[in-house]
Protein backbone atom coordinates (compact mmCIF):
# COMPACT_ATOMS: atom_id res chain seq x y z
CA UNK A 1 0.00 0.00 0.00
CA UNK A 2 1.28 3.46 -0.86
CA UNK A 3 1.48 6.24 1.71
CA UNK A 4 -0.32 9.43 0.75
CA UNK A 5 -1.66 12.75 1.95
CA UNK A 6 -4.36 14.97 0.49
CA UNK A 7 -4.37 18.56 1.68
CA UNK A 8 -6.34 21.71 0.91
CA UNK A 9 -4.95 25.06 2.03
CA UNK A 10 -7.41 27.63 3.43
CA UNK A 11 -9.66 29.28 0.83
CA UNK A 12 -8.20 27.34 -2.12
CA UNK A 13 -10.44 25.68 -4.70
CA UNK A 14 -8.15 22.72 -5.32
CA UNK A 15 -6.26 20.18 -3.22
CA UNK A 16 -2.85 18.58 -3.54
CA UNK A 17 -2.08 14.87 -3.43
CA UNK A 18 1.35 13.75 -2.21
CA UNK A 19 2.02 10.04 -2.71
CA UNK A 20 4.96 7.78 -1.98
CA UNK A 21 4.55 4.97 -4.49
CA UNK A 22 7.27 2.61 -3.23
CA UNK A 23 8.89 1.76 0.07
CA UNK A 24 7.92 3.04 3.50
CA UNK A 25 7.93 6.67 4.64
CA UNK A 26 11.12 7.73 6.36
CA UNK A 27 10.94 7.33 10.13
CA UNK A 28 12.77 9.98 12.15
CA UNK A 29 13.37 10.12 15.89
CA UNK A 30 13.74 13.88 16.30
CA UNK A 31 12.38 17.03 14.68
CA UNK A 32 15.94 18.24 14.15
CA UNK A 33 16.34 15.37 11.64
CA UNK A 34 14.02 17.34 9.32
CA UNK A 35 16.88 19.75 8.68
CA UNK A 36 17.56 19.94 4.94
CA UNK A 37 14.77 17.49 4.04
CA UNK A 38 11.64 17.79 1.93
CA UNK A 39 8.43 15.79 1.81
CA UNK A 40 5.10 15.58 3.62
CA UNK A 41 5.53 15.56 7.40
CA UNK A 42 3.29 13.65 9.82
CA UNK A 43 4.39 14.38 13.39
CA UNK A 44 2.85 13.03 16.63
CA UNK A 45 2.46 15.02 19.83
CA UNK A 46 5.44 13.08 21.21
CA UNK A 47 7.89 11.18 19.00
CA UNK A 48 8.33 7.56 20.15
CA UNK A 49 9.43 4.28 18.59
CA UNK A 50 5.80 3.24 18.11
CA UNK A 51 4.69 6.69 16.91
CA UNK A 52 7.59 8.10 14.93
CA UNK A 53 7.94 11.30 13.01
CA UNK A 54 7.20 10.36 9.39
CA UNK A 55 8.27 11.95 6.13
CA UNK A 56 6.29 10.88 3.06
CA UNK A 57 8.43 11.13 -0.04
CA UNK A 58 6.67 13.01 -2.84
CA UNK A 59 7.10 10.50 -5.68
CA UNK A 60 3.88 11.86 -7.11
CA UNK A 61 2.60 15.36 -6.38
CA UNK A 62 -0.62 16.35 -8.16
CA UNK A 63 -3.23 19.06 -7.89
CA UNK A 64 -6.90 18.17 -8.20
CA UNK A 65 -10.16 20.06 -8.31
CA UNK A 66 -12.57 19.49 -5.46
CA UNK A 67 -14.91 17.92 -8.00
CA UNK A 68 -12.41 15.22 -9.04
CA UNK A 69 -12.98 11.62 -7.99
CA UNK A 70 -10.12 9.55 -6.61
CA UNK A 71 -9.97 5.90 -5.65
CA UNK A 72 -8.15 5.60 -2.34
CA UNK A 73 -6.90 2.63 -0.35
CA UNK A 74 -6.63 3.64 3.28
CA UNK A 75 -5.11 1.87 6.26
CA UNK A 76 -7.85 1.74 8.91
CA UNK A 77 -6.80 1.46 12.53
CA UNK A 78 -7.94 -0.89 15.26
CA UNK A 79 -9.43 0.78 18.30
CA UNK A 80 -7.46 0.33 21.52
CA UNK A 81 -10.48 0.65 23.79
CA UNK A 82 -12.12 3.70 25.32
CA UNK A 83 -10.35 5.16 28.34
CA UNK A 84 -11.81 8.62 27.91
CA UNK A 85 -15.08 8.63 29.86
CA UNK A 86 -16.50 11.61 31.70
CA UNK A 87 -15.19 10.02 34.89
CA UNK A 88 -11.59 9.76 33.68
CA UNK A 89 -11.78 13.32 32.36
CA UNK A 90 -12.88 14.44 35.82
CA UNK A 91 -9.92 12.64 37.39
CA UNK A 92 -7.51 14.26 34.92
CA UNK A 93 -9.04 17.71 35.38
CA UNK A 94 -8.68 17.55 39.18
CA UNK A 95 -5.06 16.42 38.85
CA UNK A 96 -4.15 19.08 36.30
CA UNK A 97 -6.03 21.85 38.06
CA UNK A 98 -4.33 21.16 41.40
CA UNK A 99 -0.96 21.85 39.81
CA UNK A 100 -2.25 25.11 38.37
CA UNK A 101 -3.64 26.28 41.70
CA UNK A 102 -0.37 25.38 43.46
CA UNK A 103 1.59 27.43 40.93
CA UNK A 104 3.51 24.53 39.38
CA UNK A 105 2.14 25.42 35.92
CA UNK A 106 0.90 28.64 34.37
CA UNK A 107 -1.21 26.77 31.82
CA UNK A 108 -1.70 23.15 30.78
CA UNK A 109 -3.76 21.53 28.04
CA UNK A 110 -6.01 18.58 28.85
CA UNK A 111 -7.06 16.39 25.91
CA UNK A 112 -9.62 13.63 25.50
CA UNK A 113 -11.07 11.44 22.77
CA UNK A 114 -14.47 9.95 21.97
CA UNK A 115 -15.43 6.89 19.93
CA UNK A 116 -18.16 7.19 17.30
CA UNK A 117 -19.33 3.75 16.14
CA UNK A 118 -19.56 3.01 12.44
CA UNK A 119 -23.08 3.74 11.21
CA UNK A 120 -22.61 3.00 7.51
CA UNK A 121 -19.86 2.17 5.04
CA UNK A 122 -16.95 4.60 5.26
CA UNK A 123 -16.44 6.90 2.31
CA UNK A 124 -13.10 8.34 3.32
CA UNK A 125 -12.65 10.53 0.25
CA UNK A 126 -16.16 11.94 0.65
CA UNK A 127 -15.36 12.89 4.25
CA UNK A 128 -12.31 14.80 3.03
CA UNK A 129 -14.26 16.63 0.30
CA UNK A 130 -17.07 17.46 2.71
CA UNK A 131 -14.57 18.89 5.18
CA UNK A 132 -13.14 21.05 2.40
CA UNK A 133 -16.61 22.37 1.56
CA UNK A 134 -17.69 22.95 5.15
CA UNK A 135 -14.48 24.52 6.44
CA UNK A 136 -13.06 26.87 3.79
CA UNK A 137 -11.03 28.81 6.40
CA UNK A 138 -9.14 25.73 7.61
CA UNK A 139 -6.29 23.51 6.47
CA UNK A 140 -7.97 20.20 5.62
CA UNK A 141 -5.82 17.07 5.38
CA UNK A 142 -6.34 13.33 4.93
CA UNK A 143 -3.22 11.24 5.53
CA UNK A 144 -2.80 7.47 5.44
CA UNK A 145 0.27 5.35 6.11
CA UNK A 146 0.80 1.87 7.48
CA UNK A 147 2.40 3.31 10.62
CA UNK A 148 -0.11 6.07 11.41
CA UNK A 149 -3.20 4.55 9.83
CA UNK A 150 -5.65 7.16 8.52
CA UNK A 151 -6.32 10.58 10.01
CA UNK A 152 -8.54 13.46 8.90
CA UNK A 153 -8.04 16.97 10.25
CA UNK A 154 -9.56 20.38 9.66
CA UNK A 155 -7.36 22.75 11.61
CA UNK A 156 -7.06 26.54 11.89
CA UNK A 157 -3.59 26.65 13.48
CA UNK A 158 -0.46 27.39 11.42
CA UNK A 159 2.75 26.10 12.97
CA UNK A 160 5.15 27.23 10.23
CA UNK A 161 4.33 28.39 6.71
CA UNK A 162 6.16 30.11 3.85
CA UNK A 163 5.14 32.21 0.88
CA UNK A 164 7.43 34.10 -1.49
CA UNK A 165 10.33 34.10 0.96
CA UNK A 166 8.25 35.29 3.90
CA UNK A 167 7.47 33.04 6.86
CA UNK A 168 4.49 32.93 9.19
CA UNK A 169 3.31 31.36 12.41
CA UNK A 170 0.38 32.21 14.65
CA UNK A 171 -0.62 32.24 18.29
CA UNK A 172 -4.10 30.71 18.46
CA UNK A 173 -5.85 30.21 21.78
CA UNK A 174 -9.09 31.00 23.51
CA UNK A 175 -12.35 29.44 22.34
CA UNK A 176 -15.96 30.56 22.17
CA UNK A 177 -18.90 28.88 20.44
CA UNK A 178 -20.98 30.93 18.02
CA UNK A 179 -24.73 30.88 18.52
CA UNK A 180 -27.81 32.58 17.09
CA UNK A 181 -27.21 35.52 14.77
CA UNK A 182 -23.44 35.30 15.33
CA UNK A 183 -23.44 32.16 13.14
CA UNK A 184 -23.99 34.51 10.18
CA UNK A 185 -20.89 36.54 11.03
CA UNK A 186 -17.16 36.08 11.45
CA UNK A 187 -17.55 36.42 15.21
CA UNK A 188 -16.40 40.02 15.23
CA UNK A 189 -18.98 40.99 17.85
CA UNK A 190 -18.04 38.46 20.55
CA UNK A 191 -16.64 39.73 23.83
CA UNK A 192 -13.65 37.86 25.23
CA UNK A 193 -13.20 37.18 28.93
CA UNK A 194 -10.00 37.53 30.90
CA UNK A 195 -9.28 33.77 30.91
CA UNK A 196 -9.26 33.51 27.10
CA UNK A 197 -7.25 36.71 26.68
CA UNK A 198 -4.65 35.53 29.19
CA UNK A 199 -4.42 32.09 27.59
CA UNK A 200 -3.80 33.59 24.16
CA UNK A 201 -1.18 36.00 25.50
CA UNK A 202 0.78 33.09 27.01
CA UNK A 203 1.01 31.50 23.57
CA UNK A 204 1.96 34.76 21.84
CA UNK A 205 4.72 35.48 24.36
CA UNK A 206 6.11 31.98 23.96
CA UNK A 207 6.22 32.28 20.16
CA UNK A 208 7.94 35.66 20.41
CA UNK A 209 10.67 34.11 22.56
CA UNK A 210 11.10 31.24 20.08
CA UNK A 211 11.35 33.51 17.06
CA UNK A 212 13.97 35.69 18.69
CA UNK A 213 16.35 32.71 18.38
CA UNK A 214 15.93 32.14 14.65
CA UNK A 215 14.05 34.92 12.86
CA UNK A 216 14.78 38.36 11.55
CA UNK A 217 12.44 41.29 10.95
CA UNK A 218 9.50 39.65 12.69
CA UNK A 219 6.28 41.55 13.32
CA UNK A 220 3.19 40.67 15.35
CA UNK A 221 -0.36 41.61 14.40
CA UNK A 222 -3.25 41.02 16.74
CA UNK A 223 -4.84 39.53 18.69
CA UNK A 224 -8.04 39.48 16.68
CA UNK A 225 -11.03 37.15 16.42
CA UNK A 226 -11.09 34.43 13.76
CA UNK A 227 -13.78 31.88 12.96
CA UNK A 228 -13.15 28.14 12.60
CA UNK A 229 -16.33 26.18 11.94
CA UNK A 230 -18.85 27.27 14.57
CA UNK A 231 -16.10 28.34 16.96
CA UNK A 232 -14.05 31.51 17.23
CA UNK A 233 -10.54 31.92 18.61
CA UNK A 234 -8.13 34.72 19.42
CA UNK A 235 -5.26 34.88 16.93
CA UNK A 236 -2.03 36.83 16.56
CA UNK A 237 -0.03 36.65 13.32
CA UNK A 238 3.77 36.61 13.27
CA UNK A 239 5.55 37.28 9.98
CA UNK A 240 9.32 37.07 9.68
CA UNK A 241 12.31 36.09 7.57
CA UNK A 242 14.52 33.07 8.18
CA UNK A 243 18.16 33.60 7.21
CA UNK A 244 18.79 29.84 7.46
CA UNK A 245 16.18 27.59 5.82
CA UNK A 246 18.37 24.49 5.95
CA UNK A 247 17.64 24.07 9.65
CA UNK A 248 13.84 24.18 9.71
CA UNK A 249 13.86 21.09 11.92
CA UNK A 250 15.59 23.10 14.65
CA UNK A 251 12.95 25.83 14.34
CA UNK A 252 10.18 23.25 14.59
CA UNK A 253 11.79 21.60 17.61
CA UNK A 254 11.72 24.97 19.36
CA UNK A 255 8.12 25.81 18.42
CA UNK A 256 6.50 22.39 18.93
CA UNK A 257 4.59 21.73 21.04
CA UNK A 258 3.32 25.27 21.58
CA UNK A 259 1.46 26.24 24.76
CA UNK A 260 -1.71 26.02 22.65
CA UNK A 261 -1.48 22.19 22.82
CA UNK A 262 0.89 21.67 25.76
CA UNK A 263 1.39 24.30 28.45
CA UNK A 264 3.86 26.43 30.37
CA UNK A 265 6.53 25.77 31.42
CA UNK A 266 6.85 23.71 28.24
CA UNK A 267 9.11 20.86 29.37
CA UNK A 268 7.40 20.32 32.72
CA UNK A 269 3.88 20.33 31.29
CA UNK A 270 4.92 18.11 28.36
CA UNK A 271 6.35 15.50 30.72
CA UNK A 272 3.31 15.76 33.00
CA UNK A 273 0.87 15.23 30.12
CA UNK A 274 2.82 12.19 28.89
CA UNK A 275 2.66 10.58 32.34
CA UNK A 276 -0.84 11.54 33.47
CA UNK A 277 -3.27 12.02 30.60
CA UNK A 278 -5.67 9.07 30.35
CA UNK A 279 -6.21 9.41 26.59
CA UNK A 280 -3.15 8.75 24.38
CA UNK A 281 -2.89 11.61 21.88
CA UNK A 282 -1.08 9.68 19.13
CA UNK A 283 -0.95 12.09 16.16
CA UNK A 284 -3.50 14.52 17.61
CA UNK A 285 -1.85 17.84 18.59
CA UNK A 286 1.21 16.97 16.53
CA UNK A 287 1.50 18.64 13.12
CA UNK A 288 1.40 17.79 9.44
CA UNK A 289 1.87 19.32 6.02
CA UNK A 290 4.32 19.77 3.15
CA UNK A 291 7.92 20.69 4.00
CA UNK A 292 9.83 22.44 1.20
CA UNK A 293 7.57 20.71 -1.34
CA UNK A 294 8.32 23.23 -2.80
CA UNK A 295 6.86 25.50 -0.12
CA UNK A 296 6.23 24.77 3.57
CA UNK A 297 2.74 24.67 5.06
CA UNK A 298 2.78 22.93 8.44
CA UNK A 299 -0.34 22.99 10.61
CA UNK A 300 -1.03 21.77 14.15
CA UNK A 301 -3.24 18.65 14.02
CA UNK A 302 -6.36 19.90 15.77
CA UNK A 303 -10.05 19.09 15.12
CA UNK A 304 -9.03 15.66 13.96
CA UNK A 305 -10.11 12.05 14.02
CA UNK A 306 -8.61 8.67 13.36
CA UNK A 307 -10.55 6.43 10.98
CA UNK A 308 -11.01 2.93 12.37
CA UNK A 309 -12.26 -0.35 10.98
CA UNK A 310 -15.32 -0.13 13.23
CA UNK A 311 -15.80 3.61 13.60
CA UNK A 312 -14.01 6.87 14.30
CA UNK A 313 -12.06 8.27 17.22
CA UNK A 314 -12.39 12.03 17.68
CA UNK A 315 -9.88 14.14 19.62
CA UNK A 316 -10.05 17.54 21.30
CA UNK A 317 -8.41 19.45 24.11
CA UNK A 318 -8.57 22.70 26.01
CA UNK A 319 -6.19 24.97 27.83
CA UNK A 320 -6.60 25.06 31.60
CA UNK A 321 -5.77 28.02 33.82
CA UNK A 322 -6.22 28.32 37.61
CA UNK A 323 -9.74 29.74 37.23
CA UNK A 324 -10.91 27.04 34.78
CA UNK A 325 -13.97 24.97 35.67
CA UNK A 326 -14.42 21.31 34.74
CA UNK A 327 -17.88 21.59 33.18
CA UNK A 328 -16.92 24.56 31.02
CA UNK A 329 -13.77 22.81 29.77
CA UNK A 330 -15.69 19.59 29.03
CA UNK A 331 -18.24 21.54 26.99
CA UNK A 332 -15.42 23.23 25.08
CA UNK A 333 -14.04 19.84 24.02
CA UNK A 334 -17.56 18.78 22.98
CA UNK A 335 -17.84 21.90 20.81
CA UNK A 336 -14.46 21.23 19.22
CA UNK A 337 -15.34 17.60 18.46
CA UNK A 338 -18.44 18.79 16.62
CA UNK A 339 -16.18 19.89 13.74
CA UNK A 340 -15.52 16.23 12.88
CA UNK A 341 -18.73 14.78 14.31
CA UNK A 342 -20.86 16.89 11.96
CA UNK A 343 -19.10 15.30 8.97
CA UNK A 344 -20.11 11.85 10.19
CA UNK A 345 -23.75 12.84 10.65
CA UNK A 346 -23.81 14.34 7.19
CA UNK A 347 -22.18 11.35 5.49
CA UNK A 348 -23.92 8.52 7.34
Amino acid sequence: MSAFALYRLPHEQHFTMVEQTSGMPLELSSLSELNGRRGFVVAPFAVTDSEPLLLIRGDRVEQHLLTDRLELQCELGQDEGDNSSRETYSIDFANYHAHLVSGDFQKIVLARSAKVPLQASQHVYDLFLDACRRYPRMFVCLVSTEKTQTWLTATPEILLSSAAGNWQTIALAGTMQLEGDDLNSEGEHVTWGIKNIQEQRYVATYITECLERFAEDFTERGPYTVRAGNLVHLRSDFTFTLPDTLHLGDVLMTLHPTPAVCGLPKRQTFDFIRKNEHTPRHYYSGFMGPLQLPATHLYVSLRCMQLLADGYRLYAGGGLLPDSTEEQEWQETEAKMETMRSLLVHNS
